[in-house]
C-alpha cells in the first residue's frame, strides 16, 4: 500500500514496492527516477528506505560543488562495507583501495573499479538484501556516475536493489536503456490537497488557484511558494505574477527565506553550503575561525531549511544553492579560506586545496601548486576527470605565462583521457597561446592528433600525428618513434586515401617530405618513420616499427625478416603494461600480416590477458577481435561467437557497440548467414564515425566476398573481392580479399586475374616462409594450375595448412581440390576430399561452404544428407560463454572478473545451463558442450582499430 503521505504517487510507489519485493525474493532490481527539481524524487527514495524491511540500506548523494572530487559519490556508497575489502580478489581490492586513497598504486582502470564495487556490494548482500539509494546523481563526480551506471547494468542475482534519482535531461547516455520511472507533476486535485495540508488557516480560493497554477504540479513548489507570500497576498491574491522558470522561482523563494534570517545564521548556512561533506565538527571549526557561534544555525533549523545532527543536511539542493548565492563574493572567499584552514592538510589535502582555490580572486602561485599536487594524487587514484579539473583551475591561477601554458597543456591531456574531447580542445587552444617551449609545442600537436583520432577519424588525425612526430624527432626520439607508430597505425586503420584536405589544425606543415593532406598515403607515413632517428638503445619496438615501415615502403620481402625478429623478441621476454598496451596491438597485427600463426597466437593471448588483468577496456575489445578472428581460422566458430558476445558485453559497459559489430563482421560470413552478414555490414557502414575510412570499405567488401564464395555466387564474390583488394598497402583484410579474389576469379572465368592475385600471395609467402603462408600460396597457385602440377600444389597446401592449424583454410583447400577432382571425373578421389571437407565445414558451422561440399558429393554419386541442426537446448550467448569458461576450469569469481559480472550472477546462469543441458555438475560440461577444434587459439584478422597511445578506437 502506498504511503499516504505521498499524494498522487500511487503508481510510483507500487513500482518501488515491486522492486523491494524482487530484492527480498533473491533477485536484483534497478530503477531510475527521473524528474524536474522539486518533483519528489528524494521523497520516493525515502519511501523505499522505509519499505525495505529486512534489508540493509546504503546511500549516496551528488553535490554540485563536489563534482570535481573523484570517487566521492562512490566512496559514500561503499563506506559502510569497506571492512569487507579484504574479501575481494587482489586486483579488485587494490584497484578500489587506490581509488579511495587507502593505499598507493598504479592508477586503476575505472571498469576494474566498477567490478570491485559490484563484488563488494554483492558480498555485503550475501548476508541480507541490500538497497542502494543514490540521490541527485546528476551531481555525482564523473567516475562515480559512470561506475554507478556500470553496476546498474551488471546486476542480476545479487539481492541488490539500486534506485537512482536524477534530474531530467542529465546523464542520458550513461543511464540509457535502464528501467526508467518518470516522476511527473501532481494533478490539480492532489496539488490542492497538498497545499491545503501545509497552509495554516483559511486560504483564499483565488490565491490557492494561482499557487496551484504557478506550481504546475511540483510538490516542492506547492510547499515553498506560499512561504514567500505575505499575509495580505495569501488573503487577497494581490501579488505580482512571476514568469521565471519553476526551479528559479522555487530557489528565489528559498533566497527570500535565507535573507530573512539573522546575519550569523546566514553565515552558518554559507559555511554548510560551501562544505558539502556534512561534517558537523568541520562546520563548528570553520564557524569558530570566523568568530561565529555554531548555535547560530538554530534559526535555520527552525525554519526547516537545514538539519544539524550527526551530519549537516539541507532540506533540498536548491536551499544549498540559495544560501551560497545570497552571499557576496567576498563573503564566499572568506568562508572558503576558513574552511581551508579548518581542513586537516594531512587527511584531506585535496578538499583543502579546492577551498583555497575558491578563496582567491587573482592568480596565486602557491595555491596553483597545491592544485597541481592534488591533480597528481587524483591521477594516481584513477580520477582523470578530477585531475583535469584541478589542473584547469591551477592553470587559471598560475601567474607565470609559461607555467600557465604547461598546466593548461596538462589539463587538456587529462580532459582527453577523461573523454571530454571538446573541452580538451578548448584548453589546448588556450595553452598554445602561452609561451610553450619546443617540446611542449610538439606534445600539444601530438595531443591534438590523439584527440582527433578518438573523436573524429584516423584519416583526420594522420597529418597531425605526422607533424607532431617530425617536431619531436630532435627533442625526444623515443616519443617521436611512438608517435610514428601511432601515425602508421592510423594510416593502416584509415586505409585507402579519402582525398585531399587541409590539415585540421589550420594548415601547419605536416613534414618536410610529406604532403599536407588528410589522405596521406600509407607509404608516405612509412618513409617518414624510417627517416626518424633512433635512440641510443633501440629496442624491440623500434625493430618492429622499422620492419613494418620497411615492408610498406620498400616491399614486403624487405621488411619481413625484421618484423619476424621483432615478433620473436616480443614472445621471448616479459612485456610490461605500458609496453604491452602500446606495442602489442601493432605486433599482433604484423604477426598476422607475416603469416606467423604461432607467434600471433602467443602475442594476442598475452594482449588479451594483459587487458583483462588491468581492466583496460580501452584495449580489450580490439584484443578480443584479434582472438575471435583466430578462433574462426582455427575452425572454432562457436568459440568466436562467445567472444563476440563478450565484446557485446563490454560494449554495454563502455557504450560502444562497434567492436562487437566488427567481430560479427568477421564471423557471420563464414557461417553463410546472408541476413546476419548484411545486417552487420549495414550497421557498420551506417555508423557516422566510420564514414570516409577506407579500411571499413575493405572489411565490408571482404565479408561480402567470403559470403558469396561460400554460396558459389562467383560473379558477386569477384566484384567484392576486387574492391576489397585494390589497396594492397593496407595489408590485413586487403590480403584476405586477395585470397577470396583468386577463387572468385578462377571460378568466374578470369584465369589471368586469378593468376595475378596468386603471384602476389606467393611473393608474400616466400618472404614469410611459414607453413601458413606457403600453404596459402600453394592453395592459390593450385587454382590456376593444370594437371599433375595442380594435384601437387593442392596436396602441399593441405599438408602445410593442416600443420599450421588453420583448419578453416584446410577445409576450403579440401573442398576446392575435391571440386576439381569431381570436374575431372576422378570420383573416388573427389569423394575422399569432399567427404573430409563436408565433415570439417559442417562441424565448424560453416554452413554455406558445407552445403557446397554436400552438393559436390552428390554429384559424385555419393548418397549424402543435409547435416541436421544441432539438437539440444538453446543456450543464450552469455550462457554459452559462461559454460565454456566453466568447462575450461575457471572459477565463478574468475569468470565474473572476465565478463564484468558478479560471481552470484555466474552461478545463476550456470544453474540455468545445467537445467538446459540435463547435467548436475561442472565436470559434465566439457563432455556436453560441442568440442572446440584443435589448433592455435588465436590468429588472424589483425585489423582491430586502436587509437594512438594504446587506446582502442571506436572507429576503424
Amino acid at each position: 500500500m502506498a504511503n499516504a503521505g505521498l499524494r498522487g504517487r500511487r503508481a510510483e510507489c507500487e513500482t518501488l514496492d515491486r522492486l523491494v519485493a524482487t530484492v527480498q525474493g533473491g533477485r536484483s532490481s534497478v530503477q531510475i527516477l527521473r524528474g524536474e527539481a522539486g518533483i519528489g524524487k528524494s521523497a520516493l527514495l525515502e519511501y523505499v528506505r522505509e519499505r525495505a524491511a529486512g534489508c540493509r540500506t546504503a546511500r549516496a548523494a551528488g553535490v554540485e560543488s563536489e563534482m570535481e572530487l573523484a570517487f566521492g559519490g562512490l566512496h559514500q556508497l561503499c563506506a559502510p562495507f569497506l571492512d569487507r575489502l579484504g574479501r575481494l580478489p587482489q586486483p579488485q581490492r587494490e584497484a578500489l583501495a587506490t581509488a579511495f586513497g587507502l593505499s598507493e598504486g598504479t592508477p586503476p582502470d575505472r571498469f576494474l573499479v566498477g567490478l570491485a564495487v559490484l563484488s563488494l556490494l554483492a558480498d555485503a548482500a550475501a548476508k541480507e538484501p541490500l538497497i542502494c539509494l543514490v540521490d541527485d546523481a546528476q551531481w555525482l563526480d564523473t567516475v562515480s556516475a559512470q561506475t554507478v551506471a556500470f553496476i546498474a547494468r551488471r546486476l542480476l542475482a545479487e539481492r541488490i536493489g539500486l534506485v537512482i534519482a536524477v534530474r531530467e535531461g542529465h546523464l542520458e547516455p550513461e543511464l540509457a536503456g535502464l528501467p526508467r520511472l518518470g516522476v511527473g507533476r501532481l494533478s490539480d486535485g492532489d496539488a490542492r490537497a497538498l497545499l491545503d495540508s501545509v497552509t495554516p488557516g483559511r486560504l483564499d480560493e483565488l490565491v490557492r488557484d494561482r499557487i496551484v497554477a504557478e506550481a504546475q504540479g511540483n510538490p516542492l513548489a506547492l510547499l515553498e511558494l506560499p512561504k514567500g507570500l505575505t499575509p495580505a497576498e495569501l488573503a487577497g491574491g494581490f501579488g505580482r505574477p512571476d514568469a521565471r522558470p519553476l526551479a528559479g522561482h522555487i530557489e528565489q523563494s528559498f533566497v527570500r527565506r535565507v535573507r530573512s534570517l539573522p546575519a550569523a545564521t546566514q553565515q552558518v548556512l554559507l559555511i554548510a553550503a560551501a562544505e558539502p561533506v556534512g561534517d558537523v565538527t568541520l562546520l563548528a571549526r570553520a564557524a569558530e575561525l570566523l568568530g561565529i557561534d555554531a548555535s547560530a544555525g538554530a534559526p535555520a533549523e527552525t525554519a526547516g531549511l537545514i538539519t544539524i545532527g550527526t551530519r549537516v543536511r539541507f532540506r533540498h539542493p536548491l536551499v544549498r544553492s540559495a544560501a551560497y548565492r545570497v552571499a557576496a563574493p567576498q563573503e564566499r572567499q572568506r568562508v572558503h579560506r576558513a574552511l581551508a584552514d579548518a581542513t586537516d592538510p594531512a587527511s584531506d589535502p585535496d578538499r583543502r586545496a579546492w577551498h583555497l582555490a575558491n578563496a582567491v580572486s587573482s592568480p596565486d602561485a602557491t595555491v596553483a601548486a597545491e592544485l597541481e599536487r592534488s591533480a597528481g594524487r587524483a591521477q594516481a587514484r584513477g580520477g582523470v576527470a578530477a585531475a583535469a579539473a584541478f589542473l584547469e583551475r591551477a592553470a587559471e591561477l598560475t601567474p607565470d605565462p609559461a607555467g600557465r601554458g604547461a598546466r593548461g597543456l596538462a589539463a587538456a591531456r587529462a580532459k582527453y583521457q577523461a573523454g571530454a574531447y571538446d573541452v580538451a580542445r578548448g584548453l589546448l587552444d588556450a595553452a598554445e597561446l602561452s609561451p610553450l617551449d619546443e617540446h611542449q609545442l610538439a606534445e600539444a600537436g601530438l595531443l591534438r592528433g590523439q584527440i582527433t583520432f578518438a573523436s573524429t577519424s584516423a584519416g583526420a588525425a594522420l597529418p597531425l600525428l605526422l607533424a607532431a612526430a617530425a617536431r619531436l624527432e630532435p627533442l625526444d626520439p623515443a616519443l617521436a618513434r611512438q608517435t610514428y607508430r601511432d601515425a602508421l597505425y592510423a594510416a593502416l586503420t584509415a586505409g585507402r586515401p579519402a582525398g585531399s584536405a587541409q590539415p585540421a589544425d589550420g594548415g601547419r606543415p605536416v613534414h618536410d617530405a610529406q604532403e599536407a593532406a588528410v589522405g596521406a598515403q600509407v607509404a608516405d607515413v612509412a618513409r617518414a618513420a624510417l627517416a626518424a632517428p633512433q635512440g641510443p638503445r633501440p629496442g624491440r619496438g623500434d625493430l618492429l616499427l622499422t620492419g613494418t615501415a620497411t615492408a610498406i615502403s620498400e616491399g614486403y620481402a624487405a621488411g619481413a625478416p625484421m618484423v619476424l625478429r621483432a615478433l620473436d623478441a616480443f614472445r621471448a621476454g616479459e612485456v610490461s603494461r605500458e609496453e604491452g598496451l602500446g606495442w602489442l596491438p601493432l605486433a599482433c597485427r604484423m604477426a598476422h600480416d607475416m603469416w606467423d600463426f604461432d607467434g600471433y597466437a602467443a602475442l594476442s593471448n598475452r594482449l588479451v590477458e594483459l587487458a583483462r588483468e588491468t581492466g583496460a577496456l580501452s584495449v580489450l575489445p580490439s584484443a578480443l577481435l584479434l582472438l575471435l578472428s583466430a578462433r574462426v581460422l582455427a575452425g572454432d566458430l562457436a568459440g568466436a561467437g562467445a567472444l563476440v558476445a563478450e565484446a557485446a558485453t563490454i560494449g554495454e559497459v563502455t557504450g560502444s557497440r562497434f567492436m562487437a559489430q566488427y567481430g560479427a563482421l568477421v564471423l557471420e560470413p563464414w557461417k553463410g548467414d546472408e541476413t546476419a552478414t548484411r545486417e552487420v555490414i549495414e550497421a557498420i557502414t551506417r555508423d557516422v564515425a566510420l564514414r570516409g575510412e577506407g579500411k571499413v570499405a575493405s572489411a565490408t567488401q571482404w565479408a561480402r566476398a567470403v559470403l558469396h564464395n561460400g554460396h558459389g555466387r562467383y560473379e558477386e564474390a569477384y566484384e567484392a573481392a576486387e574492391r576489397g583488394a585494390e589497396h594492397p598497402l593496407e595489408l590485413g583484410l586487403s590480403t584476405w580479399s586477395t585470397i577470396e579474389l583468386v577463387e572468385a576469379a578462377a571460378r568466374s572465368g578470369r584465369p589471368g586475374r586469378a593468376a595475378e592475385a596468386a603471384r602476389r600471395l606467393d611473393e608474400m609467402a616466400r618472404a614469410s616462409g611459414t607453413d601458413w603462408a606457403l600453404g596459402t600460396s600453394a592453395h592459390a597457385r593450385a587454382q590456376v594450375s593444370e594437371g599433375p602440377a595442380a594435384d601437387t600444389l593442392y596436396r602441399e597446401a593441405i599438408e602445410r595448412l593442416g600443420r599450421a592449424g588453420v583448419r578453416m583454410a584446410l577445409a576450403r583447400a579440401r573442398l576446392l581440390y575435391g571440386e576439381r577432382l569431381r570436374r575431372e571425373g576422378r570420383r573416388v578421389d573427389a569423394r575422399e576430399q569432399l567427404g573430409l571437407a563436408y565433415e570439417l565445414l559442417g562441424a565448424m558451422g560453416a554452413d554455406a561452404f558445407a552445403e557446397r561440399a554436400r552438393r559436390e558429393l552428390q554429384a559424385t554419386g555419393e548418397t549424402t544428407r543435409r547435416r541436421p541442426a544441432e539438437a539440444g537446448p538453446a543456450l543464450t550467448a552469455q550462457e554459452a560463454q559462461i559454460a565454456r569458461l566453466a568447462a575450461e576450469g575457471l572459477t565463478n569469481p574468475e569468470i565474473g572478473a572476465q565478463l564484468y559480472i558478479s560471481p552470484n550472477t555466474v552461478e545463476w546462469h550456470l544453474r540455468k545451463v545445467f537445467t538446459k543441458l540435463g547435467i548436475t555438475s561442472r565436470k559434465q560440461l566439457r563432455a556436453t558442450l560441442p568440442a572446440r577444434p584443435a589448433g592455435p587459439a588465436t590468429g588472424a584478422h589483425a585489423d582491430a582499430p586502436r587509437a594512438p597511445g594504446g587506446d582502442a578506437a571506436a572507429t576503424a
